[in-house]
């Protein structure tokens, strides 16, 4: 609604037992949230309606009924109830997760499984591999692995990743699941590098700033690792391919060697 501060919904939404903020969560967020959770409490309310039916929602009392309330909301007798049922508003849509071409799906469920068989593969070892010092150490990188990645999920999940991002992961699935690992990592360090220029060596020579300074000026270098968010999930997607090698029987000739 028009006039209402984000104070006044983090106190309603604290009101209500809900998290009053959210990691990676936008200004509009708390908005949502709320809208959502009043929008649900008004469709479980009118379910409950709908079971009981009209006649089975208001008991007599002396001096009248006593009116049918949904979300917090005095609905008046049966007719205004009725009509304000009506009045709600549908539902959100449940993004098409459905579609087999839906490329956030595909990169979603791809490095989602590719985590669950890491796991499923620690968890097989004996207890003597698991106490040595590799064991020990493969343990924690894929726990941080697990929790690192989570953000990427997260955006593939509403969509708020950009396309081009996307695209790139998405190319390095398909290259991934073809045994193209070579040309997988290809891909993979062009997101993590960039084609922007890179300094080499010595930036300034002379008293005289040079005319394309600026375009190698270390903090314009334009890649996702200048991102600390980006860059942890995306190192957990270089961890995943290297397992999703490992487990793979294609050529050796197509794999990356360490």
């Amino acid at each position: 609604a028009e006039g209402v501060t984000l104070a006044q919904v983090r106190k309603r939404l604290r009101s209500h037992g809900l998290p009053v903020r959210v990691f990676g969560e936008g200004e509009m967020g708390p908005y949502v949230r709320l809208a959502t959770f009043d929008r649900a409490t008004a469709v479980a309310g009118a379910n409950e309606f709908m079971q009981k039916g009209v006649g089975g929602m208001f008991t007599e009392e002396a001096g009248g009924s006593k009116p049918y309330i949904i979300g917090g909301e005095e609905l008046g007798d049966a007719d205004s109830a009725k009509k304000s049922l009506e009045a709600l508003p549908p539902p959100p849509e449940e993004p098409a997760f459905g579609d087999p071409n839906d490329k956030a799906k595909v990169v979603y469920q791809f490095f989602k499984s590719t985590l669950k068989a890491w796991e499923a593969a620690l968890e097989a070892r004996s207890d003597e591999v698991r106490r040595t010092a590799a064991g020990k150490s493969e343990t924690i990188s894929q726990k941080q692995c697990k929790d690192y990645v989570k953000p990427l999920f997260k955006s593939l999940k509403d969509r708020s990743i950009e396309p081009g991002m996307l695209l790139s992961l998405h190319t390095i699935v398909n290259h991934c699941k073809a045994g193209e690992f070579v040309k997988a990592n290809d891909t993979y360090i062009d997101i993590a590098i960039g084609r922007a220029a890179w300094p080499i060596g010595v930036t300034m020579v002379g008293i005289h700033a040079r005319a394309g300074r600026e375009k190698i000026d270390e903090h314009k270098v334009a890649h996702v690792m200048n991102s600390e968010l980006q860059r942890k999930w995306l190192t957990s997607v270089k961890r995943l391919m290297t397992f999703a090698q490992e487990r793979s029987d294609a050529d050796p000739s197509k794999k990356v060697q360490f």
